[in-house]
């Protein structure tokens, strides 16, 4: 499985959809699932999930694993995740606008998530509570470095990825990037 899809116009716009987006998380996630169990993890019907899941397939986004039998496909992504550069889309008036509801679905999920943990952090190890959480930092940097220091985040989350864990007390957990100006209104 690939690392990373470059998405391109076709397939922001085909992601840009509130189950697709879903559904793909959800096989990242938890790994390959059919579309009957996907749909009961999502709380949708099936034949949403197996014509949406066709539709993450016709760009890349999702393939089947050829190990279900007759009409029961099971379904895994197609990479671990995947990334756009925001100017390859200039101009394209529907790529952008896929664009920009794709990124502000992924900021509420991450928020909801966020909100999730602190509901339920208290019944975690103090071990846990003070390793996990949130912090923030204000740098000043070009373009050039902020993308190096992008780089340079990814490489480390990588090398985490690639080291097996067999402590009985690992646990999956989600990291989220999210760089933006202070002054978002001053370009």
């Amino acid at each position: 499985m690939p690392r990373n899809i470059q998405l391109d116009s076709a397939a922001i716009r085909v992601l840009a959809h509130p189950l697709r987006s879903r559904l793909l998380s959800a096989l990242r996630l938890h790994g390959p699932a059919t579309a009957t169990e996907l749909a009961e993890r999502l709380g949708t019907n099936t034949g949403a999930t197996s014509y949406h899941l066709r539709k993450l397939e016709s760009v890349g986004l999702v393939e089947d694993t050829d190990e279900g039998e007759g009409k029961r496909r099971v379904w895994r992504a197609s990479s671990e995740y995947h990334s756009w550069q925001a100017s390859d889309f200039a101009g394209d008036e529907d790529a952008e606008t896929s664009l920009a509801w794709l990124t502000r679905d992924y900021v509420r999920h991450a928020a909801e998530l966020m909100q999730r943990w602190f509901d339920a952090e208290h019944g975690w190890s103090a071990e846990w509570r003070d390793a996990l959480g949130i912090s923030d930092d204000i740098l000043v940097l070009t373009p050039a470095q902020t993308r190096a220091l992008h780089e340079e985040l990814d490489e480390v989350i990588q090398r985490y990825k690639r080291s097996p864990v067999e402590d009985p007390k690992a646990r999956q957990i989600s990291i989220w990037q999210l760089m933006h100006p202070t002054d978002p209104d001053q370009p």
